[in-house]
């Protein structure tokens, strides 16, 4: 067989998979549909997920019992805890704005999984629902919605990432299409999509008019290679939202200086610009709180990361705070779906150091907003904030709970090439929230 027809065959081939996997996954949904209950879906159309990198002790947070000490080795919450909006639920000292608007919040207390020891495979855990797997990369969070509901508008992407970027955050088997943009300089915007001060737009349009005679060749030498067609892809996204009408969300010195201010520095302003982004079109934000690292050791607390834990509670609250307000005072607090995110918790006993350890079996996240029916805290546990008691959430719970907010069936399969993926694993949503 000469070369030229065994190229074409192949890209025919190529695409009829394409084709067939399409076709497999509509069925394959539809027949699940017709054999399952179908879930209560919500109609938040925006949701940002607030990543606590290192572990937040939900004994210091948002589940609080009785007060320890830590130089005494006596286990318990490191500080008081104040009562909320909500009768009967109360969080520690240090969130006390978010205590006022507790009315709209969920922490869902009772969230565990088993890996303990390791960051990264927890952080995996919590991005994608799933264990770590040595022969699949699954799509995390954001790139599942992303997959499924797309931008909001034209021209901007379906998900974004303000921090620093890994496979865990990736759209995994989904492909670049449900891939993030991400930023990690809120002044700059996403590396590589702004102009350079040099480039005047006649130069600006002869590159990319060079660009594409070479893409062109790409095309016609590569028709059937999936791995250049995802490369095509990512240009052709790059060129999209490199336009003046998407850079201007990132104008954020357009802001009243008093909201400004409200928001907070660093993490404050990457919440900002979260809203602008969903102004503008994107569905998904994941902003990470701790690019600071404002106590030392970040959400993790070993030894003398625990004395300044309160400037990192503190920062959330006002940033959380002033976020909702914003967002319910230009109408978007019910469309948009606040999910605080960790990976995993802490225990009640202090460490040698003064600080904590890390603890996986049963710890918190929170929801807010997303138009759910909310009740302050979600699932009971015992005395230590160590075990729980009441309803219990699984991780693939939570995703299923917060896809089924954004209004996406979370019984539906995802498509591995032709094999069919279930989109959570396993978990069912909390309904009570979706009432």
């Amino acid at each position: 067989m000469k070369r030229r027809r065994f190229l074409k065959d192949a890209a025919a081939c190529a695409a009829t998979l394409t084709a067939t996997s399409s076709v497999l996954a509509a069925e394959s949904n539809a027949k699940h549909a017709a054999q399952s209950t179908p879930a209560k879906l919500g109609q938040a159309e925006h949701c940002i997920m607030i990543w606590l990198g290192g572990g937040m002790a939900q004994i210091d947070t948002f589940d609080p019992k009785e007060v320890g000490d830590a130089k005494a080795r006596k286990a318990g919450s490191y500080y008081p805890a104040i009562d909320t909006a909500v009768p009967g639920v109360q969080v520690c000292q240090h969130l006390s704005r978010t205590a006022k608007m507790m009315e709209h919040v969920t922490a869902l207390r009772t969230v565990g999984h088993d890996v303990v020891d390791e960051h990264a495979a927890a952080t995996n855990r919590m991005h994608t629902g799933r264990p770590t797997s040595g022969t699949v990369q699954y799509p995390s969070l954001g790139s599942i919605v992303a997959d499924q509901r797309g931008a909001a508008a034209e021209g901007v992407p379906a998900y974004m990432l303000i921090g620093y970027p890994n496979l865990t955050r990736g759209p995994g088997f989904l492909g670049q299409k449900a891939g993030f943009v991400y930023l990690t300089d809120v002044e700059s915007g996403p590396a590589g999509l702004a102009r350079p001060a040099g480039i005047d737009m006649q130069r600006q349009s002869r590159r990319e008019q060079l660009l594409a005679a070479v893409r062109d060749t790409g095309r016609t030498r590569f028709g059937g290679d999936e791995v250049y067609r995802q490369y095509d892809q990512a240009v052709s996204e790059s060129l999209r939202l490199s336009g003046p009408d998407f850079m201007k969300a990132f104008e954020l010195e357009n802001e009243p200086g008093t909201l400004r201010d409200e928001y907070g520095d660093g993490f404050g302003q990457r919440c900002l610009l979260a809203r602008r982004l969903f102004q503008s079109g994107v569905r998904f934000v994941e902003v990470s709180h701790n690019m600071n690292f404002r106590n030392g050791t970040g959400w993790d607390t070993h030894n003398d990361g625990q004395l300044n834990q309160h400037l990192l509670i503190e920062e959330l609250d006002q940033s959380l705070t002033a976020m909702m307000t914003d967002l319910q005072s230009v109408g978007l607090l019910d469309k948009t779906l606040i999910v605080i995110n960790s990976e995993f918790g802490r225990p009640a006993q202090f460490d040698s150091g003064g600080g904590r350890g890390h603890h996986s079996k049963c710890f918190s996240a929170v929801l807010a907003g997303g138009g759910l029916s909310h009740c302050g805290a979600w699932g009971v546990t015992d005395e230590l904030a160590m075990s729980a008691e009441q309803d219990p959430v699984s991780v693939p719970d939570m995703f299923a709970t917060i896809l089924a907010a954004m209004g996406i069936d979370p019984s539906i399969n995802l498509f591995d090439g032709d094999r069919p993926v279930p989109i959570v694993d396993g978990g069912k949503p909390i309904e009570a929230l979706l009432g």
